[in-house]
């Protein structure tokens, strides 16, 4: 009798690396938390304030629309609603029709831009990374046939100290051989915020090597100081790029709006990438559902709601940080729901691992996050803390961390 042969399958998917929370549970695997404490999560990233009532309102309201096709490109009314919100935040002035797109939350099109820009037929095809990241570059540049190349991340590289990607580690030659590059601002783990210093270099980079910048803002809207941070397409208005020429940016209402089961999100920028990323997900069929584009409508049409999301994790962070600070290094981020803490003795996957068992408190070891590059991890030493839940437990998360930190022996 024949044996058949295994079934064909995309040698890329081959490349991919365990998601960060697959290693941790691997590690944890054989751990039993101290059950004398109730399990508090740190670990991930998943906003936990209530949902706004008139989210919900908009998505009962539209029930109806489930009886049709929703269009790839959105309705208008959703385009002129994330056209208008780009006007008050940013002071910009989009064309609806040809310059934005929505689409099903950040990360699927973050994913699905590397399909469209990459050409995987050019020798040595690569997309640049800050380091550590959020894992969804990584695959997608592995899943397009293009290589990585990171620029990690170091307050010692940076003139603001808050842990800015270090550009200058990429060479010429990598620039010359690079299609796509994925920045983060405010950043995913760090909170580091792109000043508009940092956008001219990139902008200069992209022109002359003819690289895609495609800029993650999903975190744009929960910050700590008094000026907002800057969108990528803010600052190639300011810069005279005002056609956002090689640029792309990214932005969701899953922080913003604390809805991340919505999925809802839109990218906005060159007017040609656009319409090649709307032929792409055309055929991709990831069109918007009609529910969630009205709900969608209602929150880029919102503030109110958001001002009043950013002053819970302003009250928070503002109760945390210092207690963690007496025991951890760390300090208030730019932007962001995540404090990048430094933990005694640097060996951040012991640290958690022990913090699990002792105090039922998880967090996520900054070294899984990165990868080794430039002859070092930019990750290790450090734990990446998601202050996602009510204030009081994330109290209470802080004071077992204090109270495990002051007896660990590193």
């Amino acid at each position: 009798m024949s044996i058949a042969p295994p079934a064909p399958h995309n040698p890329l998917l081959d490349k991919l690396h365990p998601y960060p929370f697959e290693r941790l549970r691997a590690l944890t695997a054989g751990l039993t938390p101290n059950p004398a404490y109730k399990p508090i999560s740190l670990g991930i990233g998943e906003p936990k304030h209530p949902a706004p009532k008139l989210i919900e309102d908009a998505l009962v309201a539209s029930l109806k629309s489930l009886s049709a096709y929703p269009a790839t490109a959105g309705a208008p009314a959703l385009r002129e609603a994330i056209v208008g919100w780009l006007q008050r935040r940013y002071g910009l002035s989009l064309d609806a029709a040809t310059q934005v797109l929505p689409v099903n939350g950040s990360r699927e099109a973050l994913f699905a831009i590397a399909q469209t820009v990459i050409d995987p037929t050019r020798a040595g095809a690569t997309v640049v990374c800050p380091n550590p990241f959020y894992q969804i570059y990584e695959g997608a540049a592995l899943l397009a046939g293009a290589e990585t190349a990171f620029a990690n991340s170091d307050p010692k590289h940076s003139k603001l100290g808050n842990f800015a990607p270090d550009w200058s580690q990429i060479d010429a030659a990598t620039w010359a051989r690079t299609q796509l590059h994925y920045v983060c601002s405010p950043g995913n783990p760090t909170g580091a915020v792109m000043p508009l210093s940092e956008w001219e270099q990139l902008f200069a980079l992209s022109d002359r090597y003819g690289f895609v910048i495609a800029s993650d803002e999903c975190y744009s809207e929960i910050y700590f100081r008094d000026e907002a941070p800057l969108s990528g397409l803010e600052a190639a208005v300011k810069l005279g790029r005002s056609d956002f020429r090689n640029l792309i940016a990214f932005t969701s209402l899953s922080k913003r709006s604390n809805v991340p089961g919505l999925r809802s999100g839109f990218v906005a920028g060159d007017a040609q990438i656009i319409k090649r990323f709307l032929l792409y997900r055309t055929y991709h069929g990831s069109a918007m559902s009609p529910m969630v584009q009205a709900a969608s409508i209602a929150a880029w049409g919102d503030e109110a709601h958001v001002i009043a999301n950013r002053e819970q994790y302003r009250a928070k962070f503002a109760q945390v940080t210092p207690l963690l600070a007496e025991v951890l290094d760390v300090a208030l981020p730019d932007a962001s729901f995540y404090l990048w803490a430094g933990v005694p003795g640097g060996d951040d996957v012991r640290f958690a691992l022990e913090l699990l068992a002792q105090y039922n408190v998880a967090v996520l070891p900054g070294s899984l996050l990165a990868r080794t590059a430039h002859g070092t991890n930019p990750g290790a030493g450090r734990i990446r803390l998601a202050l996602v839940a009510e204030v009081a437990e994330c109290m209470e998360a802080a004071e077992r961390i204090q109270a495990f930190a002051k007896t660990y022996q590193a």
